[in-house]
């Protein structure tokens, strides 16, 4: 027997064992048995009698086993359930057995056969299908397969099957683990949607999970899921308005990289519709888009987006239809835009329409659409006069975008208008650097297009001055422009901004900008593909700025790539023996300062021995310099000699001059040192120049404080003989002794103090060995200058000459040690030492003039105290807060003096360093409050005093008018209520104190109440709280209320300002 007829015999219930191998062989890629090989070789009789075997072999294992058991075997855990269990096995394996031989059954019908069995089988499984266990996934896989090739054979009953297979497509193309070929495959059997009728609810579901499609970038994304998404606008009108609903619900979570895709899914669904459907998408989704894109505010996050769906309508224009439909959508929505009163309306409006010109309809005349192109050319006129700076900026790309494509097709009057518009006037727009830097972003645009190039070389030279521009963005934009009009040879780009335009900005502007400039010049003046032929008719010896320009680039390039390319030693190589090579005629033929000094720092970029010749002359050519040489003239040569580490040559010909030049109590001492006989002479005020370069410039700084310590101590030591010359300058009336003046010796101490903190910093961070240096030249001052200060207990006969460099040695002292606090090197024994001196400073005469440096002192020390942390204070710290305390109390003595001897413009001087330091102690009152309260009782008994003082001169009755600013209040007391009243956290605490001393009686008598009354009428007027003020107001009124009965026993004075005050009272009362 046959394996044909084996195998018909074997699609039985009795059989069922033979019938699963054979199924099995047939899975089986190793065994050659194939089903559909087999199928193919029966007979049409046969066929049908095998379908109408398995039709009864599948009912008669669904009765064996009915479907609503599945379902109790599938959750049961019981082991009684292991005998059904099995079973379930069995049916559903030969449900997939019977599956798969209709499958290829299905491939070998013939016109003349009947399947009227293969049809009940395949609706018997449409039917079983919701109830098949989940994971019998490969069954379902097969069936859908089934009912796949039986729509596409076309076959009865393919309607029901097809809107099966459509379902599982579609929801296994939304799964988390799809492929693209599911996609693929849907796409593939679309045909079967025109089976669901939509308005049935059966098709509810369906509705829902094709519009997940929509929200799919992966359907998006796929050319067939494209395809597949535009053909769902064909199903119903209806469902193009749930799509555009979806679509729109979602482009908040869409990136804007799939926008494209989006508006080709319209785009194309469009193209295919037609009637209803193409009315449909037109007004209910385009033109809702365009609306939207009208609209929409540019912050909103899906407004970027709308521009771009939009944009791909625009650039089909050349599509048939397409015109005439922007033409017709956009009639009720742009125009009216365009004219809206909100700015950002007709900002959208402008970019669309910009975007979309000209807007017109092929269908019309062409007289009409002549008339329609000039009243858009009328439109873009105004954006560029529009009052807001973001249309006007929309309009200049629109000219610039539309001339560059249309340039030849524009009358050339409109085009010049439009340019001269642009290029005239919006480049000078005075209200609006966005507007100004637009022109210059946009116009590379029209410079694409080569006819614009005549009409622009006409009109750029105008825009010379716009380098200049005061924002910088407009001149980084304005360079890109020259950079564009190099490189489209559209005009020589230094006829349109001059060389001496652009070097200048090269010198000042900022990185940005320059660098721009450096690739605008580089290669027009030294052109690096060319032979030197070239190079010797581009460049002359003889044209020195230009020359100097030129280097000036090169030092600016070298710069640039200084890092990488040391790290790239065969390039630093190669490029160091270039320069070495030619530098040394450079320096021959070169001579002009401006050609030298970028000269000099090409120099220093290479090792010294690269140029032997200049190296070998650098320390000459320092000691040579005239005493009143510019800092250019010596600083790119002390530059060159800390690069190439001889740094030390410096150091050692400031010392020599130093030594030389001042008066050093050892200079007979003989030295155990060879020198060269130097014929040119010490130079003290060259040396201090050095010296304060080096020490000011943190690259030679640190090339001069690696040098030998023991050099540099010698330095220091010749330095600090300036003390023994200032003596001496005090002593005498003379403003020059050893043909050194005053104002250098001031100058050497100065560098001598910050010299000695450099090296505190440097090499005894841990250790006190400067700070003493330092701290000895307090005890120096104390002990011999401060004496000419006219200090109480010393007095001697000072000239005016001795008073004022005796102030000025103090002054130097002092802003060195304010330096060296607020960098954090001193300790608080300084602090300390610093704190006493300053004291001592205070007890002269002319210590008022050295108030504003001691209270920046005062204020920085007290930061550094205040800022510790409370519960770790160090006893230094304390002694220092108590310092501190008293150094307030001597300003605020000399503060009185110079108020009682009417000194305002003192006063003056020192009020906004006086705020910073009350302020700072604000700061840090919740962690010390006690120096607060000390600071703010202290201020507050000041002002009593003098305000009760000012009260009680009064004479006259008349006289007592309470005060309406602090100018109406004594001098002090309105110089101090002036700063409290600049800091609101101040004014707060000060009011809280005046309170307190209101509620402690700390104020007795109607004057002193008076008094207080008219600082709460001055505080008031500042950012405070009400009810802080009408408290306050209640207390004096409370004490007022102890006078009521005894005003008769009041003096004249008293009883005025009792009775004059209490109406003022009243008001405060009642805020």
């Amino acid at each position: 027997m046959s394996k044909r007829d084996l195998f018909l015999q074997s699609v039985c219930n009795e059989c069922l064992e033979d019938f699963l191998n054979f199924i099995q062989l047939h899975k089986n890629t190793s065994d050659p048995y194939d089903l559909n090989e087999v199928l193919q070789e029966f007979p049409r009789k046969q066929r049908e009698a095998l379908w109408e075997r398995l039709k009864k072999l599948l009912t008669d294992v669904l009765l064996d086993n009915p479907v609503e058991n599945w379902q109790q075997h599938e959750d049961s855990d019981d082991e009684m359930e292991v005998e059904g269990a099995v079973d379930m096995h069995k049916t559903l394996s030969v449900i997939s057995g019977v599956t798969e031989v209709v499958v290829a059954s299905v491939h070998v019908i013939d016109k003349d056969d009947v399947y009227s069995d293969l049809l009940e089988i395949a609706i018997i499984l449409n039917g079983i299908l919701p109830a098949l266990p989940n994971f019998y996934g490969a069954l379902k896989i097969t069936i859908q397969r089934l009912f796949v090739t039986w729509w596409d054979k076309g076959l009865e009953g393919k309607e029901e099957l097809g809107k099966t297979a459509f379902t599982m497509l579609l929801e296994k193309s939304l799964l988390a683990k799809f492929s693209n070929a599911d996609i693929i495959r849907l796409w593939h059997f679309h045909q079967a949607l025109q089976n669901f009728d939509f308005k049935s609810e059966d098709s509810n579901e369906v509705k829902n999970t094709l519009l997940q499609c929509f929200m799919s970038v992966a359907f998006i994304k796929k050319e067939e899921g494209r395809r597949f998404l535009s053909f769902l606008f064909s199903w119903d009108v209806e469902f193009i308005k749930m799509i555009h609903d979806t679509i729109k619900n979602q482009l908040h979570f869409f990136p804007k990289s799939i926008m494209t895709y989006v508006a080709e899914v319209y785009f194309r669904a469009w193209k295919r519709a037609s009637g209803m459907f193409l009315k449909t998408i037109e007004y209910n989704c385009i033109q809702d888009v365009m609306h939207h894109g009208v609209h929409l505010p540019r912050n909103s996050p899906v407004h970027s987006k709308v521009r771009e769906l939009l944009s791909y309508f625009h650039q089909q224009k050349l599509r048939q239809g397409v015109d005439e439909m922007l033409h017709r959508l956009y009639q009720p929505i742009l125009w009216r835009g365009l004219k809206a009163r909100n700015s950002e309306v007709r900002a959208n409006a402008a970019i669309l329409f910009i975007e979309a010109f000209p807007i017109r309809d092929p269908g019309l005349a062409n007289e009409e659409v002549d008339v329609q192109i000039q009243r858009q050319f009328e439109e873009i006129f105004n954006l560029l006069e529009d009052p807001q700076p973001l249309v006007r900026s929309t309009g200049v790309l629109g000219v610039c975008r539309i001339a560059a494509k249309y340039w030849e097709m524009i009358p050339p009057a409109i085009l010049t208008d439009l340019l001269t518009t642009v290029l005239c006037e919006l480049s000078a727009d005075t209200s609006s650097a966005d507007v100004r830097c637009s022109v210059f972003k946009c116009l590379p645009v029209t410079l694409d297009n080569r006819m614009s190039h005549p009409l622009l070389e006409q009109l750029l030279p105008g825009l010379k001055n716009s380098l200049h521009d005061n924002s910088e963005k407009v001149r980084v934009a304005f360079v890109d422009m020259l950079l564009k009009i190099k490189a489209a040879r559209a005009a020589k780009f230094w006829k349109v901004c001059p060389m001496e335009h652009l070097l200048a900005r090269l010198e000042l502007d900022s990185r940005p900008v320059a660098r721009r400039i450096v690739n605008l010049l580089f290669n027009s003046f030294f052109p690096v593909n060319q032979p030197e032929e070239v190079l010797d008719s581009v460049l002359s010896v003889n044209d020195g700025a230009t020359m100097a320009s030129l280097l000036e680039i090169i030092v600016i390039l070298w710069k640039s790539i200084y890092k990488a390319l040391n790290e790239n030693e065969e390039a630093n190589n190669y490029t160091i023996s270039k320069f070495g090579t030619v530098l040394p005629e450079y320096f021959k033929t070169f001579t002009d300062d401006r050609c030298t000094v970028p000269l000099v720092i090409l120099a220093s970029f290479m090792p010294a021995t690269a140029v032997p010749t200049f190296s070998c002359g650098v320390l000459s050519k320092l000691r040579n310099l005239d005493e009143g040489a510019d800092e250019n003239k010596y600083s790119v040569l002390i530059d060159c000699l800390c690069q190439w580490g001889k740094v030390g040559h410096v150091l050692e010909l400031i010392t020599d001059w130093l030594t030389d030049r001042l008066p050093q109590k050892n200079k007979n001492t003989p030295q155990r040192k060879v020198k060269i006989q130097e014929i040119v002479g010490p130079k003290l005020e060259l040396a201090l120049k050095f010296l304060e370069y080096i020490l000011t410039n943190i690259m030679t700084r640190e090339c001069f404080l690696n040098s030998s310590q023991k050099k540099l101590n010698q330095l220091l030591k010749a330095l600090g003989a300036v003390k023994e010359l200032l003596t001496s300058f005090l002593n005498t009336s003379e403003l020059m002794l050893h043909n050194i003046g005053v104002n250098t010796a001031l100058k050497a101490f100065s560098l001598y103090c910050r010299l000695t903190i450099h090296f505190q910093n440097k090499f005894c961070a841990d250790g006190r060995t400067y700070l003493l240096d330092l701290e000895s030249n307090a005890d120096w001052i104390d002990e011999v200058v401060l004496q000419f200060l006219h200090i109480p207990g010393k007095e001697i006969e000072v000239s005016e000459h001795q008073g004022e460099i005796a102030r000025q040695i103090v002054d130097v002292y002092l802003s060195v040690c304010k330096d060296i606090v607020m960098v954090g090197v001193s300790d608080a024994e300084f602090q300390a030492q610093l704190l006493g001196f300053g004291l001592a400073v205070m007890q002269s005469e002319k210590g008022v003039f050295s108030l504003p440096i001691l209270i920046s002192i005062l204020k920085e020390i007290t930061v550094n105290c205040l800022s510790q942390n409370i519960y770790s204070i160090s006893e230094k710290a304390n002694k220092i807060l108590d310092i501190i305390q008293k150094v307030f109390h001597k300003i605020l003595e000399i503060l009185a003096r110079c108020s009682r001897k009417n000194q305002e413009e003192t006063l003056q001087s020192i009020q906004s360093i006086l705020g910073e330091f009350i302020s700072a102690v604000q700061t840090w009152h919740g962690t010390h409050e006690a120096v607060h309260q000390e600071m703010l009782s202290t201020l507050l008994a000041a002002m009593l005093a003098e305000t009760i003082h000012s009260l009680k001169k009064k004479s006259d009755p008349e006289d007592v008018v309470p005060p309406e600013t602090t100018d109406d209040l004594p001098l002090l007391s309105s110089y101090f209520l002036a700063i409290v009243l600049k800091y609101p956290g101040v004014m707060k605490s000060f009011l809280n104190e005046l309170m307190e001393c209101i509620n402690s009686e700390a104020i007795q008598g109607v004057v002193g109440l008076v008094a207080a009354l008219y600082i709460l009428l001055i505080l008031s007027r500042g950012k405070v709280k009400r009810t802080a003020i009408k408290e306050t107001a209640v207390a004096i009124h409370t004490k007022f209320q102890c006078y009521n009965g005894v005003a008769s026993g009041l003096s004249d004075i008293e009883r005025a300002l009792y009775t004059s005050s209490k109406k003022h009272l009243e008001d405060l009362l009642h805020l």
